[in-house]
């Protein structure tokens, strides 16, 4: 097979349950693989497919670990502690290329994982529902539409010009939405931002339609799509986009007017007493909107990796504590006299013997069990208060407690009350660098905005022009797309 064909069959979905990343390709006898004609015979082959789309979302090399690993260093809060582009060294310094690791392994799993469900979805509309039944079909199609919107947004993050930056008519990404299962459909232009966005968005709102308002247990409320899960990730998607009367919208559909914040119809999401609870077993808080469940389980795989795992990034090398690739910078938000020392989230912070501090979200040693949260609650009430103040460019009463209910579930001293829309503003992304450390929303955050990402070490400062401020397009795409073009 020449170079051009493999790559196509590697980002051709095999229809197969499991979730390791390229096992499947390897071995032609693969014992749990079922050919593709008989891959929506039965309930049980169709749901087993539907678990492995999840499954190829948690892959390490991309939301299971690095994702949130690169939205975290690119911003200002971490210092690197082993120069290895291995480990991302060079998405922390800014200065990477089409070929590096972190480019190309992002590019391809997110690119697999958005194929995996088009082959579902396809193979859905072509047997399955007939199998299943309409009803409980369209609720297969909607967790395979959830799970590529959120990995378009994914890409969009890191690979194209924030939306802010001309109204969403800068080049996005190739928008396939067919499943490949063999050669020869590499070729596709980059549709614009804003197509892909709307596509986002459009497989969301189908989401909404047609996933159930609750699963049967907490474990599945925390893990599997439902109506809540599409809901909140449309806020972010809208915040994104700088559609404050959209977040508005959709958050309303959960959000109360007044405290207390608690998810007033499906799933009964809320903010826990004590944020610590998140990230502990059994880590099915009513906090978590969506997490991506790991096991220890190594076949198939179901934990992202010694190089991939959160903990081993942020907190554990080789179970010992505090020497790991990133820690804390000392001037960063770790530094802010408004986060007092009695905050609860100071206790999710990790001081080692020669005083440097990391993030303690994620504990477990090898091999790397922790969750890993994809939304929460907290994030969904934020992105209520933040839309509520741009959309009217006031500060509101609501905005107001929104705020607060977030910092005083952790802090109940303090109360928040800036006054102008600029002290609001700063007050709330800087709860946002506070709640969400080590959980990949920094970058996005100043993306959207088109805020430069801030010097950190030797790191240097990137403005929304230069060079750097967005990746690369990766070189293998570049290769074997002939429509392709590089950022």
């Amino acid at each position: 097979m020449n170079k051009r064909n493999l790559y196509i069959a590697i980002l051709c979905s095999a229809v197969v349950f499991t979730s390791s990343c390229k096992r499947e390709f390897l071995d032609p006898a693969l014992k749990t693989s079922v050919a593709a004609e008989n891959a929506f015979d039965t309930q049980f082959r169709i749901e087993s497919q539907a678990n492995s789309l999840y499954g190829s979302l948690k892959n390490g090399s991309f939301y299971g670990g690095r994702y949130l690993v690169y939205g975290s260093i690119r911003g200002e809060d971490f210092i690197n502690e082993t120069g290895n582009l291995v480990t991302a060294s060079d998405v922390w310094s800014m200065n990477l290329a089409n070929s590096a690791t972190s480019v190309k392994s992002l590019w391809s799993q997110a690119y697999v994982t958005i194929n995996r469900c088009n082959v579902f979805i396809d193979g859905m509309a072509s047997k399955g529902n007939a199998v299943v039944g309409d009803a409980q079909g369209a609720k297969y199609t909607a967790e395979a539409r959830l799970i590529r919107a959120l990995s378009y947004y994914s890409l969009l993050q890191v690979f194209a010009r924030p939306y802010a930056d001309g109204n969403g008519s800068k080049p996005g990404l190739p928008l396939r939405l067919t499943g490949i299962t063999g050669p020869g459909f590499s070729d596709l232009e980059r549709s614009t931002v804003d197509q892909v966005y709307t596509q986002i968005i459009s497989d969301l709102n189908y989401a909404e339609a047609n996933l159930p308002a609750t699963n049967a247990t907490a474990l599945l409320n925390t893990t599997r799509a439902h109506k809540n899960t599409a809901i909140a990730l449309k806020t972010r998607v809208y915040l994104s986009m700088g559609k404050w009367a959209d977040v508005i919208t959709e958050a309303n559909k959960l959000v109360p007017a007044v405290a207390p914040f608690k998810a007033k119809v499906n799933v009964p999401n809320d903010l826990v007493a004590d944020i610590t609870t998140v990230f502990k077993t059994p880590y099915t808080t009513a906090e978590s909107v969506f997490s991506l469940p790991m096991t220890s389980s190594a076949s198939p795989l179901d934990y992202p990796g010694t190089q991939n795992s959160l903990a081993s990034y942020f907190y554990f090398t080789n179970a010992t504590p505090g020497t790991t690739e990133f820690s804390l910078n000392p001037v960063g938000v770790i530094a802010n006299t408004g986060w007092k020392s009695t905050d609860k989230r100071r206790a999710l912070i990790f001081t080692s013997a020669a005083s440097k501090q990391f993030v303690a979200k994620f504990t477990t040693a090898s091999p790397y069990t922790d969750y890993v949260p994809v939304i929460r609650w907290a994030e969904v009430l934020l992105n209520l208060a933040e839309a509520r103040v741009r959309s009217t460019n006031t500060v509101d009463a609501q905005a107001l407690l929104l705020l607060n209910a977030v910092r005083q579930r952790s802090d109940a001293t303090t109360v928040l009350a800036p006054a102008t829309v600029s002290d609001f503003t700063d007050a709330l992304l800087l709860e946002r660098r506070i709640e969400f450390l080590g959980e990949g929303l920094r970058a996005p955050d100043l993306t959207r905005l088109l805020l430069t990402i801030p010097l950190k070490g030797s790191a240097p400062a990137k403005s929304p022009t230069e060079t750097g401020y967005i990746w690369p397009i990766s070189s293998e795409e570049l290769s074997l797309n002939r429509l392709m073009t590089d950022n």
